[in-house]
């Protein structure tokens, strides 16, 4: 699946796992070493996300259930907590310089392309 922001008609990843099962939504990217350029994680039924025994950095974008992003959360570090989103419906998980490189902000409209 890959993960475009309408808005600035840019894609943040190319190539995008969901972990939508609880035991995928509690693993996340725990057990990796990175994660590669142009790839995410989406993990549904998500309002926060936390670091604890990470190996790297990622940036995170929370997104409502109108795909519209509601969070950002650049650079954050192994064992660090994101903010609670309340009205967060999945989060994308994307490598650390992802928002900053494609501009994405609040309010942007996401399209999951290849969702079932």
């Amino acid at each position: 699946m890959k993960v475009i922001n309408v808005t600035r008609q840019t894609t943040l990843a190319d190539k995008a796992e969901v972990a939508d099962t609880a035991w995928s939504r509690l693993q996340g990217l725990l057990g990796r070493d990175s994660l590669p350029a142009r790839h995410a994680l989406i993990i549904t039924q998500c309002r926060s996300i936390h670091m604890f025994f990470m190996k790297f950095p990622i940036d995170a974008v929370f997104v409502d259930r109108k795909d519209r992003v509601i969070g950002l959360v650049e650079n954050i570090k192994p064992f660090c907590m994101s903010p609670y989103f309340l009205w967060a419906s999945y989060v994308i998980e994307l490598p650390a310089g992802t928002i900053r490189q494609t501009q994405t902000a609040l309010k942007d409209s996401i399209n999951l392309v290849g969702k079932d």
